[in-house]
C-alpha cells in the first residue's frame, strides 16, 4: 500500500497508536514523528521507509476478519423443512435468507426473494424445491475487504473453521463494523 507523507498521522490514529509507538515500532525518535505530521521536517527516505513499513504491518494486523464481525447464531434449515416453516423461522429471527443444510454441509439458500418468486406456485412444498445456490463458504481469518467483495455477488457468506459452519456474514453485519 503506498502512502503519502502527509498521511502519517491519519493512518496512526486509524491504527489506535501513539507517536510514541509509532516512534519506538519503527526505530526513530518520537520527536521526529512529531515534527513530521505537523510539517516541520521533510524527512530522510530511510526513515520515511521505517515509518510506512510499520503502519502497513500495523494496519494488515488491525484489519477486521470474518470472525470479528461474524454472526455467530447460525440459523438455518434443512431442505426438506416445509416452506410454512420457513417463513415462520424467518419472521421469528427477523432474517431475510437461511442456509439449507444437510449432514452439515450447506446445500443451498432460501431467502424472501425466493419464497416470493415460489409463492404463486402450487407444486412447491418444501425449502428443496425453490432453494438456490450455496453462498460461499470462507476461513474465519478473512479480511473484510474480501467478505465486503463477496456480499457484491452473493446475500451472505458462511464463516466456517476445519469444515465446521461457525457463522454468517451479511451485509448488515459489515455495516455495523465500519
Amino acid at each position: 500500500m503506498q502512502y503519502e507523507i502527509s498521511e502519517i498521522k491519519s493512518i496512526r490514529k486509524q491504527i489506535g497508536i501513539t507517536q510514541a509507538e509509532l516512534a519506538k515500532q519503527a526505530g526513530v525518535s518520537q520527536s521526529l514523528i512529531t515534527k513530521i505530521e505537523s510539517g516541520l521536517l521533510d524527512p530522510s527516505y530511510s526513515n520515511v521507509k521505517k515509518i510506512f513499513d510499520v503502519l502497513s504491518s500495523l494496519s494488515k494486523t488491525k484489519q477486521l476478519k470474518a470472525e470479528d464481525i461474524m454472526n455467530k447464531k447460525l440459523v438455518f434449515v434443512g431442505p426438506d423443512t416445509k416452506i410454512k416453516e420457513v417463513i415462520k423461522e424467518m419472521r421469528k429471527h427477523g432474517i431475510s435468507q437461511m442456509p439449507v443444510i444437510k449432514n452439515h454441509n450447506c446445500v443451498g439458500l432460501v431467502s424472501d426473494s425466493i419464497l416470493l418468486d415460489a409463492f404463486s406456485r402450487e407444486d412447491i412444498q418444501k425449502v428443496s424445491d425453490i432453494m438456490g445456490d450455496a453462498p460461499p463458504i470462507i476461513a474465519k481469518d478473512t479480511s473484510i475487504d474480501i467478505i465486503s467483495n463477496l456480499l457484491r455477488h452473493y446475500p451472505i457468506v458462511l464463516v466456517a473453521e476445519k469444515g465446521k459452519l461457525k457463522g454468517v456474514i451479511t451485509k448488515e453485519d459489515i455495516l455495523k463494523a465500519i
